[in-house]
C-alpha cells in the first residue's frame, strides 16, 4: 500500500510517497513532487490539475492520500485556492483521501517517533511536512 502525504501551500500541493511493509518504511521516488494550480479561477485548469494528480496516483499505485489539515479561520487559515486544491484531491475516485489534524499528527509522532532524522531521508526540505503527515498516517495504521 502506497500512501501519499500532501501539504498544501498557497496554490500548490507538495507530495511525498511512502509505503510500509513488515514494519519498515520506504520512500518512493516521484516524478513530480510539486503540483501548482496555475489558473485557479478556470474550471478547465482545475479539471486538468485533478486529472494530472489522478494519473500520478494511478501510475504509482497510490491507495491512500493524507492531506495535512489547515485551519479555516484565524491567523494561519488556509487560502481559497488551497481549499480548491483540497476539494479537487478529495474528489479523485479510486483513492481513499483523509485529512490529518496537526494535533493528531503530533500525538501519533509522540508515540511513533521517526527512526532517523528527516535530513537522512534524502528528501528536499520543502517536503518535510508532506513526509511527516504521510509517516504519521502509516505509523497509525
Amino acid at each position: 500500500m502506497i500512501t501519499c502525504g500532501i501539504e498544501i501551500k498557497g496554490s500548490e500541493a507538495i507530495l511525498c510517497l511512502l509505503s510500509k511493509q513488515d514494519g519498515l518504511f520506504q520512500i518512493a521516488d516521484c516524478r513530480q513532487v510539486r503540483h501548482a494550480l496555475s489558473h485557479p479561477n478556470d474550471s478547465e485548469a482545475l479539471r486538468k490539475y485533478q486529472f494530472a494528480l489522478k494519473k500520478l496516483f494511478e501510475d504509482y499505485k497510490v491507495t491512500q492520500v493524507v492531506i495535512k489539515e489547515r485551519p479555516t479561520k484565524g491567523k494561519f487559515a488556509g487560502g481559497a485556492i488551497g481549499f480548491k486544491i483540497e476539494a479537487a484531491i478529495q474528489l479523485i475516485e479510486g483513492v481513499e483521501v483523509s485529512l490529518l489534524h496537526n494535533a493528531q499528527q503530533k500525538e501519533i509522532l509522540k508515540h511513533n517517533p521517526l527512526p532517523i532524522p528527516f535530513s537522512a531521508t534524502g528528501l528536499r526540505a520543502f517536503q518535510e511536512n508532506a513526509f511527516m503527515v504521510g509517516y504519521a498516517a502509516l505509523a497509525e495504521a
